[in-house]
């Protein structure tokens, strides 16, 4: 720190998570449309200045920036910006990957321009809800969060990990007078500021692209409030992290806000409308873009804005795509295919139930996005409905491969106006390898599960006979999970210490806890 300057660094951080209420912030949203639902949900990043993306009726603002070092970035002031970096140097920590950690923010500047000339924007501004054609985003301005207000958690992980923050110069006790600024969400545009796609080391995982889920009505929200509550947004803030350390690709989340404002909403469905609490996430993901972000386009007969998502889709998540490749929309479908059934099998290696598997909820990335009505199976039943309002049991966790086989169908007839009859037809072939790629997944999570090496006769037969006959499409007279309704987890877990040495097992449990 220069001499003259005695500013904290914590005190400089707080600045910069509660700037002045001048700033504005604007939102930009994407189109998107469900295969199972009528919803229009705006989903991505975006961004210029305090610019950030917004989503539709779960109320879904996103935003990416990039650090001043960044080719994609610019300042209307870039010799002041490097003054004020010089002038807060301040002592540095470091985090587990060899990161220096961030407590001068004067050291980042946005914006990224790339999504902007790249895609149209929606000329009616504001949050009026109405039908949004020939462009890819709108603007909108998150709704203020009423006071007071207080960050209840953050990941640590995340924070210090993937943004590169000091997580010690966040008070997660309670805001000051500052929050008013947060109301606005402009806590959540300084944190993502932080976002650097360049500075990340190589080898860290990317995840340039955040939403704030909570945080107001867009012009895809239809009768929705945009808001969350903080029941569900604690179970999304908790699950996500969770199926992270699990090993389960998904967004992550940094940081929990709560509100004394007031969220009506009825729980079960059945006319019971309670009063909760407000509250805002905010999430970390690779990118939001989803099925539904190509369905809408195709559907609408927007094929030019179709073929540009794919293309800054594919150039920027499948870097072995080449973009002059004829076959790169197919190459890029068989990616998808393959790696969706992968995904559904680390789901079930975990119990996990979506509980809404639209394909406005499933990624192009094939990560696990937007907790909702999510469960873990306690007692084996393939027949387990974490959803509530799912009363025909669409999304029980026994139906998730057909359900991601069906979403695979959609996303098909989507790129049908950018393929060629060949390669549709190819793309067909490609679709009908998805029920082997999962079964073949399954088979070796749950060899793995079981500690099975190598290949032996009947390994094929042994998995479905513990768990259901119809898993692997066999036919037993005895399922022994599902017959006696065993533990999913507590199976595995005391199989594992069946024949394993008492002393082994007191360290197995002193390393989990237990």
């Amino acid at each position: 720190m220069t001499q003259g300057n005695t500013e904290k660094p914590g005190r400089r951080l707080k600045e910069w998570l509660f700037p002045p209420e001048h700033i504005q912030l604007v939102a930009l949203g994407i189109r998107l449309r469900a295969a199972l639902s009528v919803a229009m949900l705006s989903i991505y990043r975006l961004v210029v200045v305090a610019l950030a993306a917004a989503s539709g009726f779960t109320g879904v603002h996103l935003l990416e920036f990039c650090p001043s070092a960044g080719p994609d970035c610019h300042s209307d002031d870039e010799t002041a910006s490097t003054s004020r970096s010089s002038q807060h140097a301040v002592k540095s920590r470091w985090n587990g990957t060899g990161s220096e950690l961030i407590q001068d923010l004067d050291q980042f500047r946005v914006s990224c321009k790339k999504l902007l000339e790249a895609f149209p924007i929606d000329e009616v501004s504001g949050n009026l809800v109405h039908t949004v054609k020939n462009c890819i985003f709108s603007k909108s301005i998150p709704t203020p969060l009423k006071e007071p207000l207080s960050l209840a958690a953050v990941s640590k992980d995340v924070i210090e990990g993937i943004l590169d923050l000091d997580v010690a110069d966040l008070n997660l006790s309670h805001t000051d007078t500052g929050a008013t600024s947060l109301v606005t969400g402009q806590v959540s545009w300084v944190m993502v500021e932080h976002i650097s796609l360049v500075s990340i080391p190589t080898g860290r995982e990317k995840y340039g692209n955040c939403s704030l889920k909570g945080s107001g009505k867009t012009p895809y929200s239809r009768s929705g409030d945009g808001r969350a509550v903080i029941r569900s947004s604690v179970r999304e803030f908790l699950c996500s992290e969770a199926m992270h350390f699990l090993g389960v690709p998904t967004s992550r989340a940094a940081s929990l806000i709560v509100s004394e404002e007031p969220v009506f909403r009825d729980k079960f469905y059945n006319g019971n409308v309670k009063t909760e609490r407000g509250a805002v996430v905010l999430r970390l993901a690779k990118s939001w873009f989803r099925i539904g972000s190509l369905e809408i386009l195709s559907q609408s007969g927007e094929t030019d804005l179709l073929r540009k998502l794919l293309n800054f889709v594919i150039d920027e998540h499948f870097p072995y795509i080449s973009s002059n490749d004829p076959d790169k929309y197919l190459m890029f479908y068989s990616t998808v295919v393959n790696e969706t059934a992968h995904l559904i099998g680390q789901w079930m290696s975990v119990g996990f139930a979506h509980g809404v598997c639209n394909t406005d909820n499933f990624s192009l990335l094939s990560i696990t996005i937007d907790y909702g009505p999510f469960g873990f199976m306690e007692s084996y039943n393939p027949n387990f409905i974490p959803n509530t309002s799912d009363d025909e049991g669409r999304y029980r966790i026994g139906a998730q491969a057909d359900v991601g086989l069906f979403n695979l169908e959609k996303l098909l007839s989507a790129l049908s106006p950018v393929f060629t009859h060949q390669q549709q037809e190819e793309a067909k072939i490609i679709l009908k390898g998805f029920v082997n790629i999962y079964q073949t997944r399954i088979h070796q999570i749950f060899k793995a599960k079981l500690g099975l090496l190598g290949e032996e006769e009947g390994d094929s037969y042994l998995i479905p006979f513990l768990l259901q006959a119809s898993l692997l499409q066999s036919q037993f007279n005895c399922i022994m999970m599902e017959d006696t309704e065993s533990d999913f987890t507590m199976t595995f877990r005391q199989l594992s210490e069946a024949f394993t040495p008492a002393a082994t097992q007191q360290e197995l449990h002193t390393d989990v806890g237990s």
